[in-house]
């Protein structure tokens, strides 16, 4: 089992904050990251740069111009697992102190590593009626790429409907995901920058609804997915799901109790060529429809849900499993383990103290990557049996958010604030395995 030395990359006096995955480029060579230096500051954060892993140099990818407190704002960057692409968070860029940045107010932008400061819209916003197919009307977050590279899921929230919220009582603003996938769209009046065109072509892949019915699985939230395996997920029947995403929805249990629960969206393959009706596009007084062709399907039936810090759902490379964060029976937060095609769950981790963190899961799909107590931990999956890898920090030098695989499996790469004479700041880190 992993076997390592804690190095230190980055040491410049600004926050380096990582995404919670796909942090590595295809080669290991380099490692994105924002300049955050507390997880809510998006909104204030105006770039986004790299550090090689062997030379420790940072090469600046992308700034915002006009940046302020109201934003734009640029984020939770993730590199493409197949090219020297990046994509992540970008505030409208006409942000001001009457439009800062917010959940409905943020799209995809990718960067071509060997072109910075040359940004791709990824997704296509069109806030103005009559909507456009494949375009969406909000703000799209925690952007993360499909194995292949092809699709990216999200997290959305709608502008058109927020804005109606605030005068209609029986519509709420109500977070949902997304896919999207190479088609351009084109949108009318992009002279106005609330809207923009986009490389690629989104739809949403979970219905939502303000009012769930107790008991039902219908959910009034979706979030936090992720894709599950490399080429997808074997079906009782024996046939190959090649394209599906595992996702928390919150439904209502029979006492009217939010519960959050693992959902799958299984995504035609062909989805690209698909034709689609207006209704994706949504109307000034709907939410867009998900298309016909994806299902929504829960998998887990549980009493005390997905719990513990936020994090997001982690699938096996194979498919055969979706991880969770729930609690035990002592109330202490561990890792559970279900399969796409549902039935029993299992525990994974049996620690004394609750992990803290969001998880990862080994290449080969064999260990599990998180922090508790204060230390990167990993841990075997097919036995819980886990492994402290670091020091137990304490404030003001902790750690914090994610670690993260690379893609070869061999580092893990994760953050902690390091003190110096210019203040505390957030670091990049890895463990090398040898």
């Amino acid at each position: 089992m992993f076997q390592s030395k804690e190095i230190q990359l980055t040491y410049s006096a600004h926050g380096h904050t990582l995404n919670t995955g796909q942090v590595f480029s295809p080669n290991d060579e380099w490692i994105v990251f924002d300049h955050r230096n507390n997880d809510g500051d998006i909104k204030i954060t105006g770039s986004i740069a790299m550090v090689n892993i062997g030379t420790g140099e940072e090469k600046l990818l992308y700034s915002t111009a006009n940046q302020s407190i109201h934003g734009p704002g640029v984020g939770a960057a993730s590199f493409s697992p197949v090219a020297n692409q990046v994509i992540f968070i970008h505030g409208i860029r006409n942000a001001n102190q009457n439009q800062p940045y917010d959940f409905t107010r943020r799209t995809g932008v990718a960067i071509n590593i060997q072109a910075p400061q040359k940004p791709i819209f990824m997704d296509a916003r069109n806030v103005e009626a009559p909507f456009t197919p494949g375009a969406l009307r909000g703000g799209t977050h925690a952007h993360s790429w499909s194995a292949d590279g092809q699709m990216i899921s999200y997290t959305y929230n709608d502008d058109v409907l927020a804005k109606l919220a605030k005068t209609n009582p029986e519509v709420k603003d109500l977070r949902t995901i997304g896919i999207m996938f190479p088609k351009k769209v084109q949108v009318p009046d992009t002279a106005n920058v609330e809207n923009n065109s986009g490389q690629m072509f989104s739809v949403l892949a979970a219905t939502v609804t303000e009012n769930p019915k107790p008991g039902s699985n219908e959910i009034d939230k979706a979030f936090d997915e992720c894709w599950i395996g490399k080429d997808g997920y074997l079906k009782p029947d024996g046939t190959r799901q090649q394209k599906a995403i595992a996702y928390q929805g919150n439904v209502r249990d029979a006492q009217g109790n939010t519960i959050t629960e693992v959902f799958v969206a299984d995504i035609p393959h062909d989805i690209p060529q698909a034709s689609f009706n207006q209704s994706i596009a949504g109307t000034e007084n709907t939410r867009p429809s998900v298309p016909q062709n994806i299902s929504q399907r829960r998998i887990t039936f549980s009493q005390k849900g997905v719990k513990g810090p936020r994090h997001w759902l982690r699938s096996s490379a194979d498919g055969n499993l979706i991880f969770f964060l729930s609690e035990d029976e002592k109330g202490t937060v561990q890792v559970f383990a279900v399969s796409p095609n549902g039935g029993a769950v299992r525990q994974i981790t049996h620690h004394e103290f609750s992990i803290t963190s969001p998880i990862n899961i080994s290449p080969n799909g064999q260990y599990l990557s998180y922090i508790a107590d204060q230390s990167v931990f990993i841990a075997e999956i097919a036995t819980g049996t886990p492994k402290r890898l670091t020091a137990r920090y304490e404030a003001p030098t902790q750690l914090n958010g994610a670690v993260v695989w690379s893609n070869h499996g061999n580092m893990l790469a994760f953050n902690r604030y390091v003190k110096s004479e210019s203040g505390v700041f957030l670091q990049v880190f890895v463990l090398v395995d040898h």
